[in-house]
């Protein structure tokens, strides 16, 4: 792994300084063989996929263009699985610009997308919420001979749903029925996005949604797993492939994801984003009846809606219901609920989400940089009150060594700024050197982590 570790020293390198090169820097014709070997991470085409696996597992997509540059630098000609590791990638990272130019020079070099590479297409444009550019992909499919899988069409659906587009989903809906194919889960699930994302929202949304969640138990001709081979050793998943709200979350064990749950949890994340308590209500009355347990991420919605709809004391009352009836637990449902009473930065519940946070660190359960970042941020929002909460996230991970994003530390430092706090006060001192040195490495790059 040197080549890797030597790209990720360049890039940061690079970045720290400013440079406009890309992350191999200048390449110098006149060297030597050694001093050459010496720079280069990577010596052909197998070595450059693995570099472009390695990067997009970090997420570290704004460095998949540079290493694509560096292979032609190189004279390394792109195969069509470097082609597949590079739309995936950028798929992940929601790169719309860089996933269609990836795929023009894979034409241009004589190769032809396959369905598959078009699936990560219309993926990205949902991701990305360009329902009109996912449609012109499908049209481009049939222009070419591509026959669209069963994947295309729920790919579309859910890219149409991100927008809102409930008359369009409605029509993929009755192609597929008229193609003799049945709808899924996923398929459901995005039949609730599309109602979610519909402006204005319409009168019967949770009757809708109830009625989606009842008919995604029934079987289909497409129930089984849709994920191909190939989207499987890529590493891509139904729920990311589909961009359902759990994509993020499916690798989870311990409790924390169900599949079966899946037109559940899409209703769950809906309702509390609408801060429908009702609805999540219904939803958890169905969910008794059957005789299922919630998983961790439909307590999480459940505590985000009681939350956001302004009833903190009923959150925190489903958390402690929830831990004393020895569910399953985890980070992100201790993050859920500070996240939630800190929603206008009340006395009560900011000491709320510091409690909570107190109870976290003492069960010895602890946030990631993306956790931290987030819970930083929000709580960097406080202006009123002494800061306690803020400082104490800020302390929490000095004190697991994790770095926030610059998006959280920018704000907590102008937090602090604004505060009547002397200028060599250590911890205005501590956190503007991180300041300084995070803008230093990521420059615009303000919300890479959050």
């Amino acid at each position: 792994m040197k080549f890797l570790q030597s790209l990720i020293a360049q890039s940061r390198y690079a970045a720290r300084v400013g440079s406009p090169n890309r992350v191999s820097g200048l390449r110098f014709f006149s060297v030597s063989t050694e001093e050459y070997s010496k720079r280069n991470y990577a010596n052909n085409v197998s070595e450059y996929n693995t570099v472009l696996g390695a990067l997009t597992a970090q997420r570290r997509i704004f460095l998949l263009r540079d290493v694509y540059d560096d292979m032609m630098l190189d004279g390394v000609k792109p195969t069509r699985d470097t082609f597949h590791s590079l739309v995936v990638g950028t798929m992940k990272g929601a790169r719309m610009q860089d996933a269609f130019f990836f795929v023009d020079q894979m034409k241009i070099l004589g190769l032809v997308p396959d369905v598959t590479l078009y699936n990560f297409l219309i993926s990205t444009c949902g991701k990305c919420k360009n329902s009109n550019k996912a449609i012109q992909i499908l049209e481009e499919m049939k222009c070419v001979e591509v026959k669209p899988n069963v994947q295309t069409y729920i790919c579309l659906l859910n890219a149409c749903a991100a927008d809102g587009r409930v008359d369009q989903v409605y029509a993929i809906v009755r192609d597929m029925t008229a193609a003799g194919l049945g709808l899924n889960k996923f398929c459901y699930a995005g039949l609730i996005v599309a109602h979610k994302n519909k402006t204005p929202l319409t009168d019967d949304f949770a009757a809708k949604v109830i009625e989606f969640v009842e008919r995604s138990k029934m079987w289909s001709s497409v129930e089984t797993n849709s994920a191909n081979a190939e989207n499987v050793m890529m590493g891509v998943t139904d729920e990311e492939l589909y961009n359902l709200p759990t994509a993020e979350y499916v690798h989870r064990r311990g409790g924390f994801f169900s599949r079966p749950f899946t037109a559940y949890h899409t209703a769950f994340h809906a309702a509390a984003d609408l801060k429908n308590v009702e609805l999540t209500d219904t939803l958890l009355e169905m969910l008794n009846k059957e005789g299922k347990t919630p998983d961790i991420f439909i307590m999480m919605q459940v505590i985000r809606c009681y939350c956001h709809a302004g009833d903190i004391d009923r959150g925190l009352q489903t958390f402690e219901n929830h831990i004393n009836a020895g569910g399953p637990i985890a980070a992100e449902l201790f993050v859920a609920l500070a996240e939630g009473a800190m929603i206008g930065y009340t006395e009560k519940g900011m000491q709320i989400a510091q409690d909570i946070l107190v109870r976290m660190n003492q069960r010895n359960f602890f946030v990631n940089n993306k956790l931290g970042s987030e819970l930083l941020f929000m709580a960097a929002g406080e202006k009123t009150g002494g800061y306690m909460t803020a400082n104490f996230i800020w302390d929490m991970m000095r004190a697991r060594n994790i770095s926030p994003s610059l998006a959280a530390v920018e704000a907590y430092y102008q937090g602090l700024k604004d505060r009547e706090i002397p200028e060599d006060d250590p911890r205005l001192v501590l956190v503007s050197q991180t300041y300084n040195n995070l803008s230093a490495r990521f420059g615009n790059r303000t919300n890479l982590n959050l």
